[in-house]
């Protein structure tokens, strides 16, 4: 057991990593953070008929090979940027009980997998996508609480009241923790896009959002984080965050104004009539 603090808000938790036993296998909490939303977001799955049109079985086959292929491309990511530990410790790759899995890696492989299967079975993958979109946010924030189970992915040092107060080896540490800042804005992230389901004006439209969304959020905790994965001295969440965010901000400008151009030569050969 180990002992977390939120010193400002008096509160104390004793953490362990081990959720229970079955048949003398540890079933670890971060797993279950990951596990039990992917569930829960495959049985909402059948009961939104807000799905563009995009067939029943289509959406749950997709479903299952994005999160299949987005857990893939998440450690091969984490694996990639810490290539010199897992070379020394290869079987350690599988390992996946620990932590190790990298957002971004998950969400392009992830996507890209659907797309690919989007294109065998002749389905629109962006008015896929868009259904799907309001749900990554959801399965992101309650993963996020396998980060704090397994005390990682905290922020530095810091005096802020929402400070988290952690011991690592003989020292006491006051750090962000950065895990329940994504968490939350990952739920509003997810509550944003289920309302704008219902205003679609362009396929793509809702993932789009959920791109700029979620790396302008990421950016920012990315840069409070001590732990993040490194090319050179350039953290890669945070150089993927701002591209990201950049391209998905043409997207939706470079849209809109082709919807407001259409919009009024429609009115002007209405007027001319």
């Amino acid at each position: 057991m180990r002992t977390v603090t939120f010193p400002f808000f008096n509160l104390k938790f004793e953490i362990s990593k081990v959720a229970f036993t079955v048949f003398g296998f540890d079933v670890y909490k971060y797993a279950l953070c990951i596990v039990v939303p992917i569930l829960i977001t495959l049985i909402i799955f059948r009961f939104n008929k807000n799905n563009y049109g995009v067939k029943e079985d289509s959406v749950l086959e997709n479903a299952i090979i994005g999160l299949v292929f987005g857990i893939i491309g998440a450690r091969l990511f984490y694996v990639l940027f810490n290539l010199n530990y897992y070379s020394q410790n290869w079987w350690k790759i599988f390992n996946l009980r620990d932590g190790g899995l990298a957002v971004y890696g998950g969400l392009i492989l992830g996507i890209i997998a659907v797309c690919l299967n989007c294109r065998n079975s002749k389905t629109n993958y962006l008015d896929l996508l868009d259904f799907a979109a309001p749900y990554i946010p959801f399965i992101q924030s309650v993963g996020r609480w396998g980060n704090f189970f397994n005390i990682e992915a905290y922020g530095t040092k810091t005096n802020s009241i929402f400070r988290m107060g952690i011991t690592m080896g003989n020292n006491y540490m006051e750090v962000h923790p950065t895990f329940l800042y994504e968490s939350i804005g990952c739920i509003i992230i997810c509550i944003i896009l289920a309302i704008s389901q219902k205003r679609r004006k362009f396929q793509g439209e809702i993932l789009t959002k959920y791109i700029l969304m979620y790396s302008f959020i990421r950016f920012f905790i990315e840069g409070l984080r001590s732990d993040s994965l490194m090319f050179y001295n350039l953290r890669v969440s945070q150089v993927l965050s701002l591209l990201f965010f950049v391209i998905s901000l043409v997207v939706l400008i470079k849209k809109r104004k082709n919807k407001g151009e259409k919009n009024g030569k429609s009115e002007s050969n209405g007027a001319s009539k």
